[in-house]
This record gives structure tokens, sequence and C-alpha cells, in this order.
């Protein structure tokens, strides 16, 4: 599933290509994907709030576009950039079968590609995309939200698993689940451990590895088709380039050398080193 750091570089890049653009026409391919009707106008602006991404136009209507688990973006213009959920479609001829909405610029296509159909392109007056539910509902981003705001919704939970606390998104905003493995194995604390036992040193500690796991996952591009094409042709995976538990289950733990692990927790795969985060509820 697209993350924060992945929707983060998605407007950044898009910013470089449709900032100012105009939108000609907009061609919607499955109902489901697309709510409200086509709206036209040029790009003003381009905002994030958690994982939804916000294009504002200069007529004061805004696209709100929410990935979801399978949802890309790919500018198609004078380059081609893609973002999002990796697949084929970074490098496939577009439209296909697993685009529902086309926007046409006056520089370039962008075309919406969602595999399941989850994500979403919704038209909203721009003064009312704060108002909006989707919106209203999330909570703090882990760069705004001070350790002890944290320990206390910790406490308020004291009895579910710290890694169900933070991919609540009510609770705290923006971490899914490869950087709330990477978080708390940064953090040295087991995923599974009741939150109400985490001290706030520990709270503080794993606020600051969410914040760095992230920030390194932004710099590095995300999965935008700059890292999953390599300059010889062969995929690549920007996880090759950070993670240190996720997906990586049956191998060492760069820390200690013991074999990492992979379990449920949340209903969610949950990759952890069981020596450097041992489960202790002390």
């Amino acid at each position: 599933m697209p993350e924060l750091p992945e929707v983060e570089t998605v407007k950044r890049g898009l910013k470089g290509f449709i900032l100012g653009a105009k939108i000609k026409q907009i061609k919607v391919l499955c109902e489901k994907s697309f709510i409200g009707k086509p709206v036209y106008g040029r790009v003003r602006d381009i905002r994030r709030f958690g994982k939804a991404l916000i294009i504002d136009l200069d007529n004061d209507m805004s696209l709100m576009i929410h990935l979801r688990m399978t949802g890309q973006l790919i500018y198609d213009g004078a380059e081609r950039y893609a973002a999002g959920h990796p697949s084929e479609n970074f490098v496939a001829e577009l439209p296909n079968k697993q685009t529902r909405v086309v926007i046409e610029f006056d520089k370039g296509m962008l075309y919406f590609n969602d595999q399941r159909k989850f994500g979403f392109i919704k038209v909203l007056p721009t003064n009312e995309v704060m108002d909006d539910a989707f919106i209203r509902k999330l909570a703090k981003e882990p760069w705004e939200m001070k350790a002890t705001e944290l320990y206390n919704e910790m406490q308020r939970h004291k009895n579910s698993a710290v890694k169900a606390v933070i991919l609540d998104q009510t609770i705290l905003c923006g971490l899914g689940n490869i950087y709330a493995d990477e978080a708390l194995f940064a953090a040295k604390i087991h995923p599974a451990r009741k939150a109400g036992s985490l001290s706030l040193d520990e709270v503080s500690g794993l606020l600051k590895a969410a914040c760095e796991v992230m920030e390194k996952s932004i710099e590095s591009g995300g999965s935008t088709m700059r890292n999953y094409v390599k300059a010889d042709g062969s995929r690549g995976n920007y996880l090759d380039l950070f993670a240190k538990v996720y997906h990586l289950d049956g191998q060492p733990c760069e820390r200690c050398g013991t074999e990492i692990k992979k379990i449920k927790v949340a209903g969610r795969g949950t990759h952890f080193c069981p020596q450097c985060q041992r489960l202790s509820d002390d």
C-alpha cells in the first residue's frame, strides 16, 4: 500500500509537472473511482493531508485523491513520472485495463490506475476540503505530535498492541504497515507489547524513530519510477534502500545477527527481531 512518504513523493514530483497546467478534459472510466462531476481549471497548488493528495484549482475547486491499496498516479508528458503502488504500469502503455480516470492537461496526461478499485478521486470546493469527513478524522502526523500526546494515547489504549495503536490514523496519522515495523525496530520495541507498558522515554524514542524512517524514505524517493526502474532496465524496490526488517524475515538482523521473524499483529503481517525487540510488559 502506498504510505505517507510515497504520497509526499507524489506531491513533490507532480508539482514539477502539473503546477500551473490547465485541465482540458477528465475521462472517467470507472464511476466508482470518481466522486462528483469533472471540473476544469489551472492547478494552483498541490497539498497533502495524511495519505490524501489535494490538487487545488484556480476556480476554487479541488480534487482529493486517495491511492488506497493499489492506486497509482502516472504522468505522461515530455517525460514520464510514476508513483504509488509499484507495478508494470509504471512503464506500460496507457490507458490500460487498470486505468480508472484520465486527466488531460495542456502539458500531458495524468492516469489514475487502481487495480483493486479502493482508491478514489473526489471533487469538492476548496474551502470545504478541511471539513471533509476523511480529512477531519485524521490525527496529527509524527512530526506534529509531542511524545506526551502519544504517551497519553498509549495509556488510553493500554491493552492494545503498540503496533495497532500507531497504525490507527485517528491516533497517529501517516504510519502504515511498512513504517510501523521499521519504527518499532529502530526503537527496539516489540510490536505486540501492550501499549500501556511503554514508558514516556520509549514513546519518545518511537516517535523519533517514526519521523526518521519516514524522512529517509521521502529522501530516497519512495516508490517512484526513478527507483523502481533501474538504469539497466531491471526492476528495483525502494525498500532496498532503507528497510531493516520489513519483508526481511529469515534474514539476519543487521544489528545483532538474530533471524528476523514474521508474525501477525493487529491482523497485519509484522516483521521484527526477537533479540532486539523483546516482548515484555514490565
